[in-house]
Parts: C-alpha cells; sequence; structure tokens
C-alpha cells in the first residue's frame, strides 16, 4: 500500500522509529541488483532517509557509480507481516557535520553509538515513494 509522503500514516512513522534492521538494494554498473542488511533512518519532516557506511563498501561504489544526479535505491524493513519500504534517490556524503548527524540518528533509533569509524561516509536518500503494511 501507497503512503501519502505529504501525510503519512502515524503507524507507519512508528514502525520506522522502532528499532529494525533493514536491507539497502542499489543498482551494480552492470544493473543487477545488490542487497544488503544496514541501520537505517528516516526523517519524514525532510523525506530524508540515512544509512552510515564505510567509504570502501559496495553499496558506495554502487551509489557513486551512477553519477551526480544519484542512484535509484530501496530501503526496506519487516516484522512479521509488517513491512515497509521506502524508495529514492541516493547520493553520498562525506561532510563531517552530516556524517555527524546521521550517526547521532542512528543512535537515537538503534540505542547505541556507533564506535568511531575514519572511513565513515553516509549514504543519504531523498524519499520519493513510500509502500509497506504496518
Amino acid at each position: 500500500m501507497a503512503q501519502d509522503l505529504r501525510d503519512p500514516d502515524p503507524a507507519y512513522l512508528d514502525f520506522w522509529r522502532e528499532r529494525h534492521l533493514c536491507s539497502l538494494t542499489t543498482l551494480r554498473p552492470d544493473g543487477t541488483p545488490h542487497v544488503v542488511p544496514v541501520g537505517a533512518t528516516y526523517d519524514p519532516d525532510t523525506r530524508t532517509a540515512r544509512v552510515i557506511t564505510r567509504k570502501t563498501s559496495r553499496k558506495v561504489t554502487n551509489v557513486l557509480a551512477a553519477g551526480s544526479a544519484g542512484a535509484p535505491v530501496a530501503l526496506c524493513q519487516f516484522e512479521g507481516p509488517r513491512w515497509a519500504t521506502l524508495e529514492g534517490t541516493a547520493v553520498v556524503r562525506t561532510d563531517a557535520p552530516a556524517v555527524a548527524d546521521a550517526v547521532a540518528r542512528y543512535a537515537e533509533r538503534y540505542g547505541r553509538t556507533p564506535r568511531p569509524n575514519p572511513e565513515r561516509v553516509l549514504i543519504e536518500i531523498t524519499v520519493t515513494r513510500a509502500l509497506g503494511n504496518v
């Protein structure tokens, strides 16, 4: 079921605040999907999802390969029959304030601060579609 990004169901937003692991799907340069488990956060006010990761990860390579316009991605989570997917365009951000903000959001959602990592970057997703059944 589609969610109205301007007025999402409160239960849908609550589901994105609960502690769940997610999967991030990016496309390899040959067009095949690359799906990996990630921790992620979602800010419905700005329609932005965030994933922190190492700059040498395959998901970062895939996003960068798409060019400056960004890469199409899907970010999903589920628990039993409940599921939610955010689709949009991802870019890689390396600026320290954006990465620090993403780490703080991660810590709030997952209840732990990741250990420092000088190779950490941010995959920032501008959400254009939300689907789910919660």
